[in-house]
């Protein structure tokens, strides 16, 4: 099986390690320093299990890798639009895409059998540039609890003794080619699940990076140092409420809200949207922050909490120059 990982920052680079481990061919379209490491001295992953150093193909030039059994995009949500225009080269008549990214996903609301069935989101597909290079009945949701840092180029670390990731196609079905990239991951570390309900695992972790992602831009801490204040702790609990109404309105169960809150408060790892902050990166907001919200305005569920601290975060990126909408 040839894979592509397309973006192989911290969870991309992850993901490539433990599939290459697994025994599949992989590439990587990656950039600058840490694409130039990698081709010179190949991808190393630290990690709780091992350390596993590979060598895979690597580019800045999708075209130099050719056609793809699967591509998994691992990027940021603003840069979209570029994978947008670089994918084509690597895609076959069907190949699936499958995209382990955070927050709500350009495919939402494709095959979700409701009333808002179809719906694009503009802010986070600009003039449909995805829906229509790639086109949603090739997407496959993936859904990662891992928490990695690029320490150098060309090395991941791994910070997570357990690794966890949840593949699922928008319309439920079934693929065996999801079946053997999960069995790839498997053999190479991950524990991977299948789901015919994608959205409610997007959800169920999204609740967390609600709460971690704007209370971690505005405290600048890690979650385990913010929840040390009880007032904090208390109002990501309503805002972990809240989130979950929403996904309940929209059909999904996100379980149990707050049984995430001991996890994220014992967590010491920043919240990826902070070291974005803290680096002078392009922040993710909109799918980890707005878009939420703005689904929660479809939806009609009031969420007073969710949007004093969320508008207080977006303040936050806009004054730091990181975001602009």
């Amino acid at each position: 099986m040839r894979v592509c990982v397309y973006g192989a920052g911290a969870v991309g680079g992850h993901i490539a390690g433990r599939l290459a481990k697994g025994g599949v061919e992989v590439s990587l379209v990656a950039r600058g320093a840490h694409l130039a490491a990698i081709q010179a001295k190949g991808l190393r992953v630290e990690a709780k299990d091992g350390n596993m150093l590979v060598h895979p193909a690597a580019s800045g030039d999708p075209r130099a890798l050719g056609r793809q059994d699967a591509v998994i995009v691992a990027v940021k949500a603003p840069s979209l639009p570029q994978v947008a225009a670089g994918i084509d080269p690597l895609l076959g008549h069907d190949t699936p895409v499958i995209f382990a990214m955070n927050g709500i996903p350009w495919w939402y609301f494709h095959a979700s059998d409701g009333p808002l069935d179809g719906t694009r989101l503009p802010r986070l597909d600009p003039d449909g540039a995805i829906w229509d290079t790639v086109g949603p009945n090739r997407a496959v949701g993936a859904v990662a609890y891992t928490a990695c840092t690029v320490t150098a180029p060309g090395v991941i670390h791994v910070e997570n003794p357990r690794n966890r990731l949840i593949l699922g196609r928008p319309d439920g079905r079934s693929d065996p080619r999801i079946e053997t990239l999960a069995a790839a991951l498997r053999a190479g570390g991950l524990e991977v699940e299948v789901t015919g309900r994608i959205r409610d695992a997007i959800w169920a972790k999204l609740l967390m990076n609600l709460m971690g992602g704007s209370l971690g831009i505005l405290t600048a801490s890690a979650m385990k140092d913010a929840f040390s204040n009880p007032a904090v702790a208390s109002a990501a609990a309503a805002m972990a409420r809240e989130g979950a109404a929403i996904a309940r309105a929209l059909g999904c169960n996100p379980g149990d809200p707050e049984a995430g809150l001991p996890r994220l408060a014992a967590s010491t790892h920043k919240q990826s949207i902070l070291q974005d902050l803290e680096r002078g990166r392009s922040m993710e907001v909109d799918a980890l922050l707005l878009v939420p919200l703005e689904l929660a305005r479809l939806a009609e569920i009031p969420t007073p909490i969710l949007d004093l601290i969320v508008g207080l975060a977006m303040q936050r990126a806009r004054a730091a120059g990181l975001y602009t909408s």
